[in-house]
């Protein structure tokens, strides 16, 4: 019987009939009724080609009618343009505008109608708990912003009151955190407490936008590996900074490199005493940490007595107000040495008391210096802090939704909404004079622990360091630079993630090169470039897999005894990896010298450079007269590669059909032989 090479029958599976329905009429789409359509650049294809359909079919698939495109019409103007936005802007303010959004973008109207007295026993003492935590620890991180210790208290008491209406992470205890922290010390470059304020501004706006806007997918491309790489540098970098307080001597520096260049330089000078003092604070912190954890357990079957129950209560209490008891015992040492004179070790000095006044931030400053009059503008702040204003808040709302994650117990987290409530929070500090600020992980798992209920936790912690600003900073004059360096280092010691080091290898071990090279950049080169880095080869290895598909090769045998090769490759045919593959199926197919099938079954993709060379491999495989097929190919796939109009292209659905269609391609072969005669 003659083959008509006009046309073109594919047999679908159920699965695959629906996937070409859902493109309506048009698309390949057939409104119900599974018929074949023809296609004048294609021969034949199928496992069958008996009964086809001529053009004036009525059941011909696809639709006839046409668009006629009228280009002599003007141009709309502006304000037609605006017009005819006018329906699309109401659409999405009546959107927003709806019960179900404002609860999602203001959490508290979702637990505050619920909240009882046994939430609230429970956000007072974690409020208070986090407090006892958080004042030490601002105090010590304002050290390693290189600013004032008053600025890391400033940073610490609005944040947390913002977050109480727009948080939706009860764990999560806005401020100043060890990266953060050593972030805007990277940024601001030592251009003063003006520069850091403003970061917190732009930070916030930043953060807010992308809230707004759905940038949050951003976060996406710093994945674990860069992100484990990441985080241990910085601890490192943080325990290096601190090393100077701890033996009592001068040195700076950006990076590790830098600084450890800087110490050595003048480690000759090291004070005794301030190392004496701040290693014994480092060892007094760690076994506190160790009491914290220890609990008495009742025997089996027997149930743990009171007196078992208020031993663990404080031990617990010891542990987690560690850094705040060896902060007062410290502060008493330093005191007592005053009353004797000069104190043998370094104090942190005049801390200023009272609340911060509240202001616009600096966009625009003048200082003196050595009686020389410096004026900075908002374009030359912003110019300083150069990449510091994109990478800040990206680290900030990376770390925070880790810390959201962490504590999610299988929610689902809401990353837009944390965009805008740590967004808000960091432009609300700007205004009482704070740095940049985020959840920080060490203070969440203390809240968290101390049994919070809701966000209102925060709002303890805000009155307790509003009451430290106003009542007690006279006191802070007295505490050692050493006990603070020695709360730092005690705590990031543990953010170098040793423990993903084993599991990485034996899960992917490029993946743990990876980390390592982020590891290793973000200690030589500036973090923010060390991580962009850490990105870079994380993309590449993306791009590297996407260009080097995996294909199984097997040889198969019909029901009627006929050889064929089958090659499957395992994921989409795109323009990094087409001339990869063609060379495979090439080499493969001139090895075996016999016919060939594409088993397209996890191809879901493609594009016009992946159409270009499956066109020049079915002409190939023509020139040679090897048969060629194509198994399985998806509707969408399969329209990308009839847009070039490709030749001898041969697509089947069924594998039992392999037998029937080498019986009709030789028939083909020997018909264009008679032609051609």
């Amino acid at each position: 019987m003659p083959v008509n090479k006009n046309e073109l029958r594919i047999s679908m599976s159920e699965h695959q009939k629906a996937d070409r329905d859902i493109q309506g009429a048009g698309g390949g789409g057939t409104n119900g009724t599974y018929l074949s359509y023809d296609n004048p650049a294609l021969t034949a294809s199928s496992d069958t080609i008996h009964n086809f359909r001529s053009r004036n079919d009525s059941s011909y698939l696809g639709s006839n009618d046409f668009i006629v495109i009228d280009n002599t019409k003007k141009r709309n103007t502006f304000a037609e343009t605006i017009k005819s936005a006018l329906p699309w802007t109401q659409k999405k303010l009546r959107n927003s505008c709806t019960r179900k959004k404002l609860f999602r973008r203001l959490p508290i109207l979702s637990w505050l109608p619920r909240y009882n007295s046994e939430c609230a026993v429970g956000d007072i003492v974690a409020g208070i708990t986090v407090g006892l935590t958080v004042i030490p620890q601002a105090l010590a991180y304002s050290n390693i912003a290189g600013l004032s210790t008053v600025y890391g208290l400033y940073s610490s008491f609005l944040g947390p009151f913002v977050y109480i209406f727009l948080g939706s992470c009860k764990d999560v205890p806005v401020g100043p955190s060890a990266i953060s922290a050593l972030m805007t010390f990277q940024a601001t470059a030592g251009y003063g407490p003006e520069h850091a304020i403003l970061l917190s501004f732009l930070t916030g706006v930043v953060m807010l936008l992308m809230g707004l806007f759905g940038l949050g997918f951003l976060i996406d491309f710093v994945s674990g590996p860069v992100s484990s790489g990441f985080t241990s540098a910085v601890a490192l970098i943080i325990v290096t900074s601190q090393v100077k307080d701890v033996l009592g001597i001068r040195a700076s520096g950006n990076t590790f490199i830098e600084t450890w260049k800087s110490l050595f330089s003048d480690i000759h000078n090291t004070r005794v005493w301030d190392a004496a003092l701040g290693i014994v604070c480092i060892a007094v912190l760690l076994i506190l940490r160790i009491v914290g954890t220890l609990k008495f357990k009742p025997k089996q079957g027997e149930e743990i007595t009171s007196f078992k129950k208020l031993v663990n209560k404080f031990a617990w209490l010891i542990g987690t107000a560690r850094n705040a008891i060896l902060v007062i015992i410290c502060g008493f040492i330093g005191y007592s040495f005053c009353l004797n004179g000069e104190p043998p070790f370094k104090l942190i000095g005049h801390v200023p008391q009272g609340l911060p006044s509240v202001k616009v931030p600096p966009f625009g400053f003048e200082k003196t210096v050595n009686g020389t009059t410096i004026s900075y503008s908002f374009g030359q702040m912003v110019s300083n802090l150069g990449s510091g204003i994109i990478v800040v808040p990206l680290i900030g709302i990376l770390e925070n939704i880790a810390v959201c994650k962490a504590f999610a117990n299988g929610k689902m987290v809401d990353s837009t909404q944390e965009f805008i409530a740590i967004g808000v929070s960091n432009i609300a500090n700007s205004f009482v004079q704070g740095f940049p600020s985020t959840g920080s992980l060490s203070r969440s798992a203390v809240n968290n622990s101390s049994g919070v209920r809701t966000p209102l936790g925060g709002l303890y912690t805000c009155v307790l360091v509003i009451l430290a600003l106003l009542f007690f900073t006279p006191y802070f004059y007295y505490i050692p630079k050493a006990t603070l360096a020695g709360i730092i280092i005690a705590a990031v010691i543990f953010m170098v993630e040793v423990k993903v080091v084993k599991p990485m290898w034996r899960s992917k071990k490029s993946d743990l090169v990876l980390g390592f090279a982020t590891f290793i950049a973000c200690l030589v080169l500036a973090l923010e470039i060390g991580i962009l880095v850490g990105i870079g080869i994380n993309m590449l290895f993306i791009l590297y897999h996407a260009a080097r598909p995996k294909i199984t090769v097997e040889k198969l045998v019909s029901k009627e005894n006929n050889e064929y090769l089958m090659l499957t490759p395992d994921r989409c045919l795109i323009f990094p990896s087409v001339d990869y593959v063609r060379n495979l199926v090439t080499k493969h197919s001139l090895r075996q010298g016999i016919p060939v099938v594409i088993d397209c079954s996890h191809i879901y993709g493609a594009d016009y450079t992946a159409a270009t060379v499956i066109e020049i491999l079915t002409q190939d495989f023509a020139a040679r007269d090897q048969p060629l097929f194509f198994y399985n190919l998806k509707p969408s796939v399969c329209s990308v590669f009839e847009g070039l109009s490709p030749k001898d292209f041969f697509v089947f659905y069924n594998e039992d059909h392999i037998d029937q269609l080498l019986k009709e391609r030789s028939y083909v072969k020997k018909e264009r032989e008679i032609l051609s005669a």
